[in-house]
């Protein structure tokens, strides 16, 4: 009868003590709970929320449910970067080897992409060869060797939340700040960092679409992380429209690839700066903000954050030669123009519906099973505020044989906003949580 009075007492929206936090995860871990107990849990919690300290104790429960990254032997802290999600966001790909080149230790456990964004995983391993799923040993070695990995979640890694995030998707419990911090933070914990740097995006291509929402999930997200003894900060940043100008899986390696060689985007260059200093100063290997960014310039300008890339590569089983020549990336052979409809400034280019287009395309898939195609994906060509006329080229669609174009075209065309004036300038980042 114990998960059913757990149950009454959220429904009924009383305080749960830690244990009763601690069955509810073990049920979820060996199976004790069915999955119609564990939903009805869910749904209560969706509907009655949880306290701070609630949400400290499901993050620690779940992050014990399974086994923890043993660092101990690598010296110095340990410090990761997590970005809740948006459509080409690859600073991951360039902040890791920016921040290992500056002496910091860089375990970072990604995802990969569902819906509308991006994941970590699908783009390197857009490299042939490249391996995500690594053993606990490979990884302190190549950590003790580079200075970062990046790898995905392994089988036993926090357990309890896996079983628990495939039902949210399938129960409408997913839009839920206490539960999504304890996923996200659980296998954060589980990694053995100790500290955390969160890019929280806000807008349309964002899970979080207002700036209150967003601050509440940082402020979620950052007490969990204090209250489990990892120094957590957040950035909150702009995701209106794509990161970048490239959304795919390969064509964002070579972005990533042309930024660690000095030559990216602007925007995606000075977010990867702006988080990788964050990491930099929080690891103690900078004396003050200042400092930390003006390493990790120095990094990306004198080629070191470039080889540690090249190096992760080469020890994760992928091809290094890619870094040396991102063409071998093949992308797929189709192109096709959307244009603007009428003259005037692009005001905005939604980035949800730009995601929508790629994923139509193939670069993205709709379940967690499903395969992606790495070579497709949409390059932005014209720049937020430029003045455009009819039949201008706005984005390219790189296809396979045809296959989605239809409704990614069709997606692409919605994305595009048109007005009589140039848009007001919009910042980067629009919040700051520490």
């Amino acid at each position: 009868m114990h998960a059913v009075e757990i149950i009454r007492k959220k429904r009924d929206g009383l305080a749960l003590e830690r244990d009763d936090v601690a069955r509810f995860v073990s049920g979820a871990t060996d199976g004790s709970w069915p999955d119609y107990q564990l939903s009805a849990m869910l749904m209560a919690t969706v509907l009655r929320g949880m306290t701070d300290e609630e949400t400290a104790w499901l993050t620690e429960a779940m992050a014990q449910s399974g086994a923890r990254f043993d660092l101990g032997r690598l010296a110095g802290r340990k410090v990761d970067k997590h970005s809740t999600g948006g459509v080409g966001d690859k600073t991951s790909l360039i902040l890791a080897p920016l921040a290992a080149a500056c002496g910091v230790v860089v375990p970072m456990m990604s995802g990969r992409g569902l819906g509308h964004t991006g994941g970590t995983l699908d783009k390197l391993e857009s490299i042939p060869g490249f391996r995500v799923d690594l053993g606990a040993r490979e990884i302190v070695d190549i950590l003790e060797d580079v200075g970062c990995v990046i790898v995905g979640q392994t089988e036993d890694i926090a357990p309890a939340d896996r079983r628990l995030y495939r039902l949210r998707d399938v129960t409408a419990t997913v839009e839920s700040i206490p539960l999504i911090t304890a996923s996200i933070m659980s296998k954060k914990l589980a990694e053995g960092i100790d500290a955390l740097v969160l890019d929280v995006k806000v807008g349309s291509g964002a899970f979080m679409r207002t700036l209150d929402d967003a601050e509440r999930l940082a402020r979620s997200m950052v007490r969990a992380g204090a209250l489990a003894g990892v120094r957590t900060e957040a950035l909150l940043t702009q995701m209106d429209a794509p990161l970048g100008r490239a959304v795919g899986n390969s064509i964002e390696v070579v972005e990533s690839i042309q930024t660690l060689r000095g030559q990216g985007p602007r925007d995606v260059t000075e977010l990867s700066l702006l988080l990788a200093a964050r990491m930099v100063l929080l690891a103690g290997r900078a004396a003050s903000a200042g400092d930390a960014d003006r390493r990790v310039r120095e990094a990306l300008a004198s080629g070191a954050g470039f080889e540690r890339f090249r190096r992760m590569i080469e020890r994760q089983g992928g091809d290094p030669e890619v870094a040396d020549e991102p063409e071998r990336l093949l992308l797929a052979p189709g192109r096709e123009i959307v244009r603007a409809p009428r003259a005037g400034y692009l005001t905005g280019l939604d980035a949800l519906l730009v995601g929508r287009a790629a994923a139509a395309l193939g670069a993205g898939r709709a379940t967690a099973e499903a395969r992606v195609d790495h070579g497709v994906g949409i390059r932005v060509i014209a720049t937020l505020g430029a003045l455009l006329r009819a039949g201008d080229p706005v984005l390219e669609l790189i296809h396979r044989d045809g296959n989605g174009l239809a409704d990614a075209a069709d997606l692409a065309r919605q994305a595009i906003e048109l007005g009589g004036a140039p848009p007001a300038p919009r910042p980067l980042v629009v919040g700051d949580v520490v």
